[in-house]
């Protein structure tokens, strides 16, 4: 096993320094969606919602969460992004969010993108529960990476 690198010698948490490393430009990509009644999946379409425009609010809040990340996740680091996106997908029964965050610096963007989704599909949730109480938000994860001392990733 490896060394684990938020723990300290003496088996406290710390904020791993990152310092030392070089800059790189670094790129992450995450996804998730929230499953949903045709008659929700439908107002959300065509902007019914009382609440407002689903979509736009959820991509704000997504953006905006990426932006907080550190504030979120202990021993994350604060980050000077260059930039986050949030997008939709229409699927039968329910909704993809897609995020991607990018900067140029000394730590990955990873935590930063499955934010964004997890906070935009958080907020599709909030503005359409009041016509259903039971969707579900599944399969939030990582799709890529790239950039850093550990190079590319991509999921299979």
């Amino acid at each position: 096993m490896s060394k684990l690198t938020h723990i300290d010698g003496d088996g406290a948490a710390h904020m791993v320094d990152v310092s030392g490393k070089n800059d790189s430009v670094r790129e992450a990509h995450a996804d998730g969606i929230i499953r949903m009644d045709a008659a929700v999946l439908e107002a959300i379409k065509t902007n019914m919602m009382k609440k407002g425009d689903v979509l736009a609010t959820a991509r704000i809040a997504g953006i905006m969460a990426a932006k907080k990340t550190s504030e979120l996740i202990p021993l994350c680091h604060p980050l000077a992004l260059s930039k986050v996106t949030v997008e939709f997908e229409f699927l039968d029964g329910g909704i993809r969010a897609k995020a991607m965050a990018r900067l140029t610096g000394k730590t990955g963007v990873e935590m930063e993108a499955l934010t964004a989704v997890s906070t935009a599909l958080l907020t599709v949730y909030d503005m359409s529960k009041a016509m259903q109480k039971d969707m579900v938000i599944s399969d939030i994860r990582l799709l890529s990476k790239s950039g850093g001392k550990s190079g590319d990733w991509a999921a299979e």
